[in-house]
Order: structure tokens, then sequence, then C-alpha cells
């Protein structure tokens, strides 16, 4: 609450006596004072005054009593805090009343200082409950996913989808895309969202350790265990919680999760306890698991148990068009934390980074804009500005060896990527990109239908033609066609 504005307080009793009496002892501690007769009364002034910070509300009222408009109140997203009172209260009213969301109940008749100390108590928590929200709002933004691309739209749509069930999701995608971002976003959108979002990054544990991160320990269940330990599984009963990088588990552990799964049991290495967990599983990998199913490293059982729905995390270079998105979203992120005067990406910078194949993908164009802002001495970063590999002539993406088992593979993706980055540096113009490659049109034309890579052209696209001609001459059809 802004300390330079009054706080509101509205007092609903349909007897003036007391209405009166309250008026005199609000205003002299400095408060905006507000009054009703009764709750319609109450309603209204709520919804034509801004900011109302704290209701003493009678509990016999005309009409709708002091209970009813206390659960109306509780409805709305950002309602005050609420005092009871009453002149013949019983313990009942009080419980009843606390469990619908008031801060405390006050019997008549009411003593001054009884009062304003309940007051300030109940602004207090209404100051912290506010900052609380807001802190949980930054920490959402951190967390943003960003995007308009369709593949984003259509990931927000299965987001929506699934989020408010239990369902177990298995989140899959190169490193870097943001697959933390999409199980935060599940977790926001689902009936946990209050709850914690517990996450355990399985790739950064050693093997000897995971099973006591995940599930917990009991002092002296081995070398080092000089206390009992909570595991994550315990941590995340009734909210979520998140195990990144799924594929990096050991067997072992993998057949552990899969009973928690299944069963909703954690055992704690060393002891022979069994407790039960209300836990909403979400996992994510950047490898195959059907290929790690293949060389027995990874059950088959768990993955059938963890895909139940699976979500892609789409890479950097299949979404371009949310890159200028990214980096203005970036921008504003890094000069707001770092209280620094936000900086202009010129055109020119742009689209070289639109054109660069970002390997480590959004992580990767995370931190070069960063590192853009803190390097860059001017107020408007350029294409000169730019490291080297994303400004550079001639840099061609090769694919990653790990993606590919044969030499024929490597060499046709090679090719593609070659191919495509000459086409993004001469702006698709077909003639021009053939000239540079130092390659006939037609044979240009062939590559781009054995690769099915369409041309664009303007606001649409159009397959590349197909040469009709012996002795590899160009067709017709494609002799006055420049692909622009």
């Amino acid at each position: 609450m802004n300390q330079y504005r009054k706080e509101r307080l509205l007092v609903v009793d349909d007897e003036e006596n007391i209405r009166k009496s309250l008026k005199m002892i609000l205003e002299y501690e400095g408060y905006h004072f507000l009054e009703a007769v009764d709750g319609e009364e109450a309603l209204d002034v709520i919804e034509d005054t801004v900011g109302v910070d704290l209701v003493l509300l009678d509990v016999k009222l005309p009409g709708k009593d002091g209970l009813e408009i206390l659960a109306e109140l509780k409805k709305k997203p950002y309602s005050p805090e609420v005092i009871m009172i009453s002149g013949h209260g019983t313990i009942q009213t009080a419980v009843e009343a606390t469990k619908l969301g008031a801060y405390d109940f006050l019997e008549k008749p009411l003593q001054r200082d009884k009062v304003l100390l309940c007051i300030r108590n109940a602004l207090k928590q209404k100051k912290l409950r506010q900052e609380c929200q807001d802190l949980r709002k930054k920490a959402q933004k951190k967390y943003e996913l960003i995007g308009n691309h369709p593949l984003m739209k259509r990931l927000w749509e299965e987001i929506y989808k699934v989020a408010p069930t239990n369902t177990t999701i298995l989140i899959y995608g190169e490193s870097g895309t943001g697959k933390e971002l999409i199980a935060r976003a599940v977790h926001s959108h689902s009936n946990r969202f209050k709850e914690k979002f517990v996450q355990v990054n399985c790739a950064a544990i050693p093997d000897e350790l995971i099973e006591s991160e995940l599930f917990g320990h009991v002092k002296g269940a081995f070398t080092g265990a000089t206390e009992n330990k909570v595991g994550k599984f315990e941590l995340a009963d009734g909210a979520t919680l998140f195990l990144d990088e799924v594929g990096d588990m050991s067997l072992k552990t993998q057949s552990k999760v899969l009973r928690v799964l299944e069963e909703g049991e954690v055992q704690k290495v060393g002891s022979s306890k069994i407790n039960k967990v209300d836990v909403r599983v979400l996992t994510a990998t950047n490898k195959n698991l059907k290929e790690e199913i293949e060389q027995r490293n990874f059950r088959e059982d768990l993955y059938y148990r963890l895909n139940v729905v699976p979500l892609y995390s789409p890479a950097l270079r299949e979404k371009k068009e949310d890159i200028p998105l990214l980096i203005d979203y970036f921008n504003r992120m890094f000069c707001q934390e770092n209280n620094f005067k936000e900086k202009e990406f010129d055109d020119g910078a742009v689209k070289a980074m639109m054109k660069y194949h970002w390997k480590g993908n959004v992580r990767e164009l995370k931190n070069t804009v960063e590192r853009l802002i803190v390097t860059t001495n001017s107020s408007i970063i350029k294409r000169k500005d730019l490291p080297e590999p994303i400004k550079g002539e001639g840099y061609v993406y090769l694919p990653e060896t790990s993606k590919v088992r044969h030499l024929k593979d490597f060499r046709e993706l090679a090719e593609k990527e070659f191919i495509l980055s000459k086409l993004e540096k001469n702006d698709w113009n077909i003639s021009q990109t053939a000239r540079e490659m130092d390659t006939p049109r037609s044979n240009l034309y062939k590559k781009l239908q054995q690769y099915g890579i369409k041309i664009k052209a303007g606001v649409g696209e159009v397959v590349a033609p197909s040469s009709s001609k012996k002795g590899g001459e160009e067709s017709p059809n494609s002799a006055g066609q420049d692909g622009r």
C-alpha cells in the first residue's frame, strides 16, 4: 500500500451510533472513513471506491447477513481484509467467519484500543499478502513462455487442456528450448498453482545420491547420513514435482520412481516405513527415450507411464519469427533487473540474429542478448556489434553427430543446412544463391525438391519446380524465376 495514501476503512453496521463512534476514532487515527447500513450498500461502496483496504462488518444486518457478505467479498480478486463485529456472537459464528476468511472477530461493546490494534494488524497482513502476490507475479514473469509462432500457439492450447488434470506429462525437445518454462506454465495453470513447484535436475545429481534426493533417507542409512532427510517426492506432496533430464536416471532409481507413480508410495533410503504421497509429476528430456529403451538404458514401462501426454518444446530455428519478440523481452527483463537503460537492436542486428542457426536455442539467444547489453557502449546495438559466428559471413551450421547414425545421413543434413544458410543469406533469391554456390539453378532446384525445401515467394510459398530437360539444362518454367 502507498504510504502516502490514507488506508480506506469501510464500517458496515445498521446502528448509527456505532458508525458515528467508529468514524470519530478512525478519522482521528488518520484513516479514510466509509460507511454502509447494510450488505447491499456495502457491496456498492466497494464497487464504486478504488482500493478499500479493510471492512468492519456486523454479523446481524438487514437483508443479507454479515457472513453472506463476507463470503461474497472473499470471491473478489482483490478482496479487503474483513473484521467481523457482533453484539451477541457465539463461538460457532466466530469459527464460521474465520473459515470464510475473516481476519478476526470482535464483540460489542467495542473497545477502542482493541479495535485499533486489530485494524493495524489486519492492515499489516494485507500489506504482506500484497507484497507476496507482487513477488509471485515477478517470479512468474521471469519464467514467462514467450512466442506468437503457430508452434507456440499450439503448445499453449495443449497446456490449457492438460494443466487442470493430474496427468503425467513428458516434455521433450533440444537443450535450451525452455522445457522448464513449459513445466512451470502447466503448474501455474493447474489446480495446484498455489502449492510448491519442486524441481530436480536428474543429470546434475550423482547416481549414488539421486535416490536420497528423490525419496529421502533416515539417519545412518549410509556414510554421511548424519540426520533424516525429506525427499523431493514428500516435499512435493499435494504439489507439482518436475523431473528434468529424466533420461539420465539410473535403472534402479527408475524402478522406484515407477512405484511412486503407480502406487503413490515413497520409501526412504534405509527405512522400512512406506509413506503415501499425492504428487503431480512432470518430466523433461532432450534424449530420444525410445532409443534409450532399445539400448536398455531406460525402462519401457516407465516410459509409457511418463509419456501419457507428450509436449514438444520447439527448437528456436523452427520458430525464427519469434526471435525479435524474444530479443525485446530479454532486453527489457535484463535491463530492469540491473537498472540499465534499455538498448535498441537495429534491423541489421535483428535480421542477422534471425538468420543464425541457434544451436543452443533460446538459452543461447538469452545469453547473447545479455552479453551485448553489457559489452556494447552504444545505446543502439548493430550488426557489427554481434559475436563473429552470428554476424560472420560463411558460417554454416553442421548437425550434431549425436543426432545421426550414418555418414550418408550426416552428409545430407549438412548439405541441407548449407543450402538453407545460403538461401537465407541471399534473401531466398535462387539465381544469386546458385551463383554463390557455383552450381546450376536446375541442380539447386533438384536439391530443394530432394530435401522438401519450399521457396519463399512474397506472402506465400511455392514448391521448387523440377527440371524437365536432359543434360542438366534449366526448364522453361524456371528460367525466369528468381525465387523472390
